[in-house]
């Protein structure tokens, strides 16, 4: 009923329920829909894919045995060992769908005749969105127990990366500091040089590193500082990625930390075995039945290579 604007008292209104001189109109265009960052393709690998995805449910990932170096000396008599590996096992064990109606008359009747398209693309979006969150509120503590916790450090032992009760409290005055930290933890696992590697940040401690010391142009091997367009990129060795997805802590401290992961595309291996978007005429009714459907599974396969850091804004 149109009679949003208030009349004065005694004033005929003619948009009431009596009259409907002033119809409701209604938008043609649609509210926006905004969504979370995704970019598990930057942190992952998809290199088992390909065995699973005509048949099959199990991956067994074969890796190199460890051979045993010894000291050599001039005539002695050499041990001849016989190396074993054990293989990862990769299941393609979860789902996700999605799936609405609509109808003919529905259909004739609307006056935004693409709102099957965008459902659909919205809908796809949103599976996106909840397949990563379920990987990212998942795989941080399958990190390697010596890229996390107050003694991470393969070699040193020497940072402290939170734990359960004493979070890492960030500041813009040790944010760049603690990030340093976190990559030499990955290097003295002997991650190869090539590996690129990354981090995923909160948006808070991407504020708290735009106020810290980020203008010097040096940090990030950038030519001009960071601070210029508001980007993050690359930090050190760390190609930087936001996310308001990130698992978070009710920690017993009294502190929500974040679980923060860092480290090489080599540590989680996803893989999707079906991606199917279906549209039906519907059997029961005038209409039609759209659906999407993702099968995938993923799995933490180096823990060297992926680091954890459990940290609040301070």
């Amino acid at each position: 009923m149109g009679n949003a604007y208030p009349p004065a008292p005694g004033i005929r209104n003619i948009g009431d329920t009596t009259m409907r001189f002033i119809p409701e109109v209604y938008s043609g265009k649609l509210l926006i829909k905004f969504y979370a960052r995704t970019f598990l393709t930057a942190i992952s690998n998809t290199d088992y894919e390909g065995d699973i995805k005509d048949q099959g449910d199990t991956v067994y990932i074969r890796s190199d045995p460890t051979i045993t170096i010894r000291d050599h000396q001039k005539g002695q008599n050499l041990v001849h060992e016989q190396p074993v590996s054990t293989p990862t096992t990769l299941l393609i064990d979860k789902g996700k769908y999605w799936a609405f109606s609509t109808n003919k008359v529905d259909d004739a009747q609307t006056d935004i005749k693409s709102y099957t398209e965008r459902w659909t693309t919205a809908a796809s979006k949103d599976l996106a969105v909840s397949i990563e969150t379920a990987i990212l509120a998942d795989v941080y503590s399958d990190a390697h127990a010596s890229n996390q916790g107050a003694t991470a450090g393969a070699v040193s032992a020497g940072y402290n990366l939170g734990v359960a009760g004493s979070p890492i409290g960030l500041t813009k005055a040790n944010v760049l500091e603690k990030i340093v930290d976190c990559q030499s933890v990955i290097r003295e696992q002997n991650i190869p040089e090539e590996d690129e590697m990354f981090m995923v940040i909160p948006e808070w401690m991407a504020n708290l590193m735009q106020k810290s010391d980020l203008k010097a142009v040096n940090v990030t091997g950038d030519n001009v500082s960071p601070i210029r367009n508001g980007q993050i990129g690359r930090v050190g060795d760390f190609m930087l990625y936001r996310s308001n997805i990130l698992a978070t802590t009710a920690d017993g401290g009294g502190q929500t930390a974040t679980n923060i992961i860092f480290g090489t595309k080599r540590a989680l291996t996803f893989a999707s075995q079906l991606t199917e978007n279906e549209n039906l005429q519907n059997p029961f009714a005038f209409g039609r039945l759209f659906r999407g459907l993702q099968v995938y599974g993923y799995k933490v396969v180096e823990p060297k290579a992926l680091g954890w850091l459990y940290a609040y804004a301070a």
